[in-house]
Protein backbone atom coordinates (compact mmCIF):
# COMPACT_ATOMS: atom_id res chain seq x y z
CA UNK A 1 0.00 0.00 0.00
CA UNK A 2 1.31 3.48 -0.89
CA UNK A 3 2.28 6.05 1.83
CA UNK A 4 -0.72 8.61 2.47
CA UNK A 5 0.42 12.11 0.85
CA UNK A 6 -0.23 14.84 3.71
CA UNK A 7 -2.53 17.84 2.09
CA UNK A 8 0.11 20.72 1.14
CA UNK A 9 -2.48 23.62 1.83
CA UNK A 10 -2.77 22.43 5.21
CA UNK A 11 0.58 22.71 6.24
CA UNK A 12 1.00 25.74 5.22
CA UNK A 13 -2.14 27.00 7.15
CA UNK A 14 -1.66 25.12 10.75
CA UNK A 15 1.57 24.79 12.76
CA UNK A 16 1.91 22.37 15.68
CA UNK A 17 3.03 24.10 18.90
CA UNK A 18 5.63 22.62 21.31
CA UNK A 19 2.57 21.53 23.52
CA UNK A 20 0.98 19.30 20.54
CA UNK A 21 -1.48 22.25 19.62
CA UNK A 22 -2.92 23.29 16.51
CA UNK A 23 -2.30 26.86 15.66
CA UNK A 24 -4.45 29.02 13.18
CA UNK A 25 -4.70 32.64 11.88
CA UNK A 26 -8.17 34.23 11.99
CA UNK A 27 -10.78 34.56 8.88
CA UNK A 28 -12.86 37.53 7.98
CA UNK A 29 -9.43 39.65 7.87
CA UNK A 30 -8.13 39.85 4.01
CA UNK A 31 -10.60 42.55 2.80
CA UNK A 32 -13.37 44.96 2.74
CA UNK A 33 -11.71 46.09 5.98
CA UNK A 34 -12.86 49.96 5.98
CA UNK A 35 -16.29 48.13 7.68
CA UNK A 36 -14.23 46.97 10.49
CA UNK A 37 -13.46 48.74 13.27
CA UNK A 38 -10.17 49.07 14.92
CA UNK A 39 -10.38 47.01 17.68
CA UNK A 40 -12.12 43.96 15.57
CA UNK A 41 -9.13 44.04 13.20
CA UNK A 42 -6.10 44.55 16.23
CA UNK A 43 -8.18 41.56 17.79
CA UNK A 44 -7.84 39.62 13.96
CA UNK A 45 -4.61 39.99 13.61
CA UNK A 46 -3.56 37.42 16.79
CA UNK A 47 -3.33 33.74 15.65
CA UNK A 48 -5.70 31.42 17.94
CA UNK A 49 -5.97 27.65 18.36
CA UNK A 50 -8.30 25.02 16.09
CA UNK A 51 -11.02 24.49 18.15
CA UNK A 52 -10.84 20.31 20.06
CA UNK A 53 -14.34 19.61 17.63
CA UNK A 54 -11.47 19.77 14.61
CA UNK A 55 -8.43 18.62 15.60
CA UNK A 56 -8.62 16.01 14.93
CA UNK A 57 -9.47 16.04 11.52
CA UNK A 58 -6.76 18.59 10.72
CA UNK A 59 -4.18 16.28 12.43
CA UNK A 60 -5.22 13.75 9.41
CA UNK A 61 -4.60 16.52 6.92
CA UNK A 62 -1.01 17.03 8.80
CA UNK A 63 0.29 13.86 9.72
CA UNK A 64 -1.56 11.58 6.40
Amino acid sequence: MPKMKTRRRAVKTYKITATGKIKRRKAYRSHILTSKSSKRKRQLRKPTLVDKTEVRKVKQFLLA
